[in-house]
C-alpha cells in the first residue's frame, strides 16, 4: 500500500471532523457520497490538482454509486486554470457504434418501450468517461495517474456499506443481475482488478485488449443483442470544445456546450428571465415560479428542435436579439405550448477547488437508474443511446459515431472574469431546471449554496408546470393554475453538488435529496 493511502484511511475514520461545508476552505470537494470526497481530499491534500482528485473521485463513485456513474459511461467537464486565467470544457460523451442506424428503437415502425429498449445491448454507448479523464490529467494532473485509482482499489477490496440512496435503488430494481451488490456489505473485487488494469497501463487498457473484448462480448451476446464492436471501443476520442458563455446581470455564467443542451438552455432560461419582471417578484412567490417556468418551456421547445451533436447556432440561440425576441411571448398567462423560435432569418455531479485555485466542475453519467444493466469486470455499461430521438429525423437522431444529446451542465460563474461558483446536478432533462434555479437561488434570491440547493424544485420542460411533491411550493399550485399553468406535483430529485467562493476561501453544498459530501481544509 502507498504511504499516502494512511491519510486517507483516517480521514474516513474521521469523516465527523471533516468540513462540512460551513467554514471556508482553501481546497474542497463536493461529491455525491462521503468516501468519494474523502478520496479527493486526500488527492488534494498530497498536492495533486482538482483533474487528479477528479479521477480519484470518479472511480469511487463507479464503485459506491454504481446506479449513477462509473467507468461504463460518460461526462462533460468544466476545467478554470488558475495560472492562465482560461476556462477549458473537455467532451468524454458516449458515442453510436459504426453500425448503428436511425430506426434502432423501433419495432414495426413504432418506438420502442423505454425499458425495452434501455435494458438491452443495443443501448449501450462507447464508454468515453475514461478517455476524457485522461486527457484531463495529461494537461493538467500533478500526480502520477496510477496513485489516483488507489483509493477506489482499496474500498472495493474492503467493501463499503451501501448508502440510503443505492439501498432504496436496490430495493426498487427488477433488471440487474449482479449478485456483488445482494450483501449487505458491498466487496467488489472484480472491479478492484479492473482498476489495476487501467492504473498500470492507462485508458488503453480499457479500450483495447481483454476488457474491450469482454464488454463487446457482453454487448453483443445479451438477450437484447447490440452491434458495438472492438474497433468502436479502440477508436474513441475525447475532445475539447469551446464552452458556452452568456452574461446574467452582474456576472457571466458558462456551461458546457454541444452535443449538450444543458449550457445552452441554461443561459436562455437566465437570459429570459432577465427580460422579464422576474426581478421584481417576490423570491419563491407564484409570480417568481410563473416566470421561471415560461422561460423554461421557451428554453425546452429549442432544445427540441435545434440541440444535438449537429451544427448547432449557439451563439445566436444565446444572443441578445434573438432573446429579446423570445421574451416577448412570456406574458401574465401562462403558454400552454411554447413554439421553437425560428432561426432561419443535451446522473452524478461533483464540484473541486485545488490548492493553486484550479477548479473542476463534472457532471458524469450512465443514464437511467443501472444504465443498461449489463454488468462487465466490476461495473456497469450505460443505455446512453436511449438519449437519442427514438423516431428518425430531427438533429438528435440515431447516426453512426454520433453523441446522443445531454442535458448535462456543469457549471461556472464569474464575477469580474474571477469564478465564484461551480455547480451541477444529475437528474436526466430536469438538470437544466435544477442548476437554473440554484443560480437563481444564489444570484437573484442572495441564499447561500446550500440553502439554494435546498429550495423545492420546479420548472417546466415544455409541459406542465412541475412541483416538487411534499414540497412547501405544493401551496403555490392554486395561484399558477389561476394564470393557466397545468400543474403537476412529482417527485424532483436532484442531485445539486457545489462549490461557492466565500471571505477567506470556498464554501460547499451537497443536495439532501442524495447522499453527497463536502470536504475541505
Amino acid at each position: 500500500m502507498k504511504g499516502w493511502l494512511l491519510p486517507f484511511v483516517s480521514l474516513i475514520a474521521l469523516a465527523a471532523a471533516a468540513s462540512d461545508g460551513q467554514g471556508a476552505s482553501k481546497r474542497i470537494v463536493a461529491a455525491a457520497h462521503p468516501l468519494a470526497a474523502e478520496a479527493g481530499i486526500a488527492v488534494l491534500k498530497r498536492g495533486g490538482s482538482a483533474v487528479d482528485a477528479a479521477v480519484a473521485v470518479q472511480m469511487v463513485l463507479g464503485l459506491v454509486e454504481p446506479e449513477s456513474s462509473g467507468i461504463g459511461g460518460g461526462a462533460f467537464m468544466l476545467h478554470w486554470s488558475e495560472r492562465e486565467k482560461k476556462l477549458r470544457s473537455y467532451d468524454g460523451r458516449e458515442t453510436a457504434p459504426a453500425a448503428a442506424q436511425p430506426d434502432r428503437f423501433l419495432q414495426d415502425g413504432k418506438p420502442l418501450p423505454f425499458m425495452d429498449a434501455a435494458v438491452s445491448g443495443r443501448s449501450v454507448g462507447v464508454p468515453g468517461v475514461l478517455r476524457m479523464l485522461e486527457l484531463a490529467h495529461q494537461r493538467h494532473g500533478r500526480l502520477p495517474w496510477d496513485e489516483l485509482f488507489l483509493p477506489a482499489i482499496r474500498i472495493a477490496d474492503q467493501g463499503f456499506e451501501p448508502g440510503p440512496k443505492l439501498r432504496e435503488a436496490l430495493s426498487r430494481e427488477r433488471h440487474l443481475r449482479a449478485e456483488v451488490f445482494s450483501a449487505p456489505r458491498i466487496v467488489n473485487r472484480e472491479y478492484g482488478d479492473t482498476l489495476r488494469v487501467i492504473a498500470r497501463g492507462g485508458a488503453r487498457m480499457f479500450y483495447e485488449g481483454e476488457i474491450a473484448k469482454d464488454i463487446v462480448l457482453a454487448v453483443r451476446t445479451h438477450e437484447r443483442p447490440g452491434d458495438m464492436t472492438e474497433d468502436d471501443l479502440r477508436n474513441y476520442r475525447a475532445l475539447e470544445r469551446e464552452p458556452v458563455c452568456g452574461p446574467y446581470r452582474a456576472w457571466r455564467v458558462c456551461s458546457m456546450g454541444p452535443p449538450s443542451s444543458g449550457g445552452v438552455a441554461v443561459l436562455q432560461i437566465l437570459g429570459l428571465l432577465q427580460r422579464t419582471r422576474f426581478a421584481r417578484a417576490p423570491p419563491q412567490s407564484a409570480d417568481a415560479l410563473h416566470f421561471f417556468a415560461e422561460a423554461g418551456k421557451l428554453a425546452y421547445a429549442d432544445r427540441a428542435r435545434y440541440l444535438g451533436d449537429v451544427p448547432v447556432p449557439v451563439q445566436r440561440l444565446v444572443s441578445s436579439a434573438y432573446l429579446d425576441q423570445r421574451a416577448k411571448l412570456i406574458g401574465e398567462r401562462a403558454m400552454v405550448l411554447a413554439p421553437p423560435g425560428d432561426l432561419e432569418s443535451g446522473t452524478s455531479h461533483f464540484s473541486i477547488v485545488d490548492a493553486r485555485g484550479d477548479i473542476v466542475s463534472m457532471t458524469t453519467t450512465i443514464e437511467t437508474t443501472f444504465g443498461s444493466r449489463i454488468f462487465v469486470r466490476g461495473f456497469l455499461l450505460n443505455n446512453q443511446l436511449t438519449d437519442f430521438d427514438f423516431a428518425p429525423g430531427g438533429a438528435n437522431a440515431v447516426a453512426p459515431g454520433k453523441r446522443p444529446r445531454s442535458s448535462m451542465a456543469p457549471t461556472m460563474v464569474f464575477r469580474n472574469d474571477r469564478p465564484v461558483l461551480s455547480l451541477g446536478s444529475p437528474g436526466g432533462s430536469m438538470i437544466i431546471n435544477y442548476v437554473a434555479k440554484a443560480l437563481v437561488g444564489v444570484l437573484d434570491w442572495k441564499l447561500d449554496l446550500q440553502a439554494a440547493f435546498e429550495l423545492p424544485n420546479f420548472g417546466s420542460r415544455n409541459g406542465p408546470t412541475l412541483l416538487e411533491q411534499a414540497s412547501r411550493y405544493e401551496s403555490l399550485a392554486s395561484q399558477l393554475e389561476g394564470r393557466g399553468h397545468q400543474v403537476d406535483k412529482i417527485p424532483l430529485a436532484s442531485g445539486l453538488h457545489g462549490v461557492q467562493r466565500v471571505r477567506g476561501g470556498w464554501r460547499g453544498g451537497a443536495d439532501p435529496r442524495r447522499d453527497g459530501a463536502v470536504r475541505g481544509e
